[in-house]
């Protein structure tokens, strides 16, 4: 007699998730030993991509300004070229003229800041390369007038531009035996120069094709979004996304204000006190501000270190001026521009920087104050969801001096300033025999 074989869905599932779990255990095993070459395969994916890269960001940054060009500007000036017309609403006229005068204005600020920068910056790097000796003797003669008072601060200083010195010119005599590795060196660098130059270019031709067809990227991705996942989740993807782009956008657009006013009026101060090779200290100043909490530190070093070359009088003076800038920067200017807070403590605003630093380098330090807002954010969003759904209480302050939570009334408890003492534990008593 035939007997026919019976699917238990029970076994089925084990067996299946059995199969996965292996699968992804190989996976994983196979991952772990080919590490650097799928490094290398997406580093070469990224260099492949880089100029779509560049393209998405020039198009992030410059898309609220092409929004309001063509919602106050172009779009009613189109709308009333084209009134009598039944057929074309210049809708497309606008959307041409917003994203050519958005491209402009990109391209006008990059060739102005490097029309403006880059020859003082050379000629500032090559005349203290060409006056070091007199810088030198501007330095040690200013130490020399100290060594009465204080001998002991002359001689470590002393010894340590001799050692300075000394090394600039090993490195002067050995450059010619060097000369190869130098060369190759410069030559690279040169390379990725014209390589960041022409992934730039690319990115500015990716830009203006999304920019113009800006709705349907947008429309697709919505589709696309919608169509995998449920409406529920889709909404909260969505919000998260609106989220992110918020506070993205505030930061950066919040960091590049503040930092261009930090070094208008550094140079502006600077020019007023006469500070040597005020356009090269102001740019260095401007530039690093953009680094949240380390910035004033980098960018104050090299800075004081250029002008104690030519003025040792005068760095201690710019020293100063920039403690006072930078606390008018964190207590005045910056709160109003980017907000009287980002959400997060000094603490974290510290990790995030260390971390994006040590993950990915100068774009994680540029990068990790909004991405770990982000993602602080959205813990914070579950863990109250949880606390809601169990009915517990959710401000942090209800937490602080805690003793416990009732288990009753789910309401928190706060320790009072007598705690009540344990009863003692009772020992038990020894029965003693009876003596026979």
């Amino acid at each position: 007699m035939r007997r026919h074989f019976r699917w238990d869905k029970k076994y089925l599932y084990s067996g299946v998730t059995l199969f996965l779990a292996i699968a992804a255990s190989i996976l994983f095993y196979m991952i772990l030993q080919n590490i650097p070459w799928i490094r290398g395969a997406l580093s070469n994916i990224g260099k492949i991509l880089a100029p779509f890269i560049w393209g998405f960001v020039i198009t992030y940054l410059i898309a609220p300004l092409m929004k309001l060009l063509e919602r106050k500007l172009f779009g009613p000036l189109s709308a009333r070229i084209y009134s009598r017309s039944k057929k074309n609403d210049g809708s497309k006229l606008a959307r041409a003229l917003s994203v050519t005068f958005s491209v402009l204005i990109l391209v006008a600020i990059l060739v102005g800041i490097v029309y403006m920068m880059v020859p003082s910056l050379i000629e500032s790097i090559r005349t203290i390369i060409k006056n070091w000796d007199l810088y030198y003797e501007t330095v040690t003669g200013y130490i020399a007038e100290f060594q009465v008072s204080h001998p002991d601060i002359y001689e470590v200083v002393g010894q340590t531009l001799n050692k300075v010195t000394g090394d600039i010119n090993s490195w002067g005599e050995s450059l010619l035996p060097k000369a190869v590795e130098y060369l190759t060196s410069f030559l690279e660098g040169t390379w990725g120069v014209l390589l960041g130059v022409y992934n730039l270019i690319i990115g500015i031709i990716v830009s203006i094709y999304v920019l113009f067809d800006l709705e349907k990227f947008t429309s697709a991705f919505r589709r696309w979004l919608y169509s995998l996942f449920s409406v529920e989740n889709a909404e909260r993807i969505r919000e998260a996304i609106s989220y992110t782009d918020r506070t993205f956008m505030g930061f950066i657009t919040g960091k590049l204000l503040d930092s261009a006013i930090i070094g208008l009026i550094c140079y502006i101060v600077c020019a007023i006190l006469r500070m040597p090779y005020a356009l090269l200290v102001s740019a260095i100043v401007g530039i690093t501000n953009i680094i949240p909490f380390f910035g004033p530190f980098i960018g104050a070093v090299p800075s004081a270190f250029i002008i104690l070359m030519a003025d040792p009088a005068k760095c201690l003076i710019f020293i100063i001026f920039v403690i006072v800038l930078q606390q008018i920067d964190g207590n005045v200017i910056g709160p109003k521009i980017l907000g009287s807070s980002i959400g997060i403590t000094g603490f974290w605003v510290l990790f995030a920087i260390v971390m994006g630093t040590g993950l990915f380098g100068f774009v994680g330090m540029l990068l990790g104050v909004p991405v770990f807002v982000v993602i602080y954010t959205f813990l914070n969003y579950r863990i109250e969801s949880r606390l809601k759904k169990n009915d517990l209480p959710v401000e942090a302050a209800e937490y602080r001096d805690l003793d416990h939570i009732d288990p009753v009334t789910r309401e928190a408890v706060k320790k009072t300033a007598e705690q009540p003492s344990k009863p003692p534990r009772k020992e038990k008593q020894k029965t003693q025999e009876p003596e026979t």
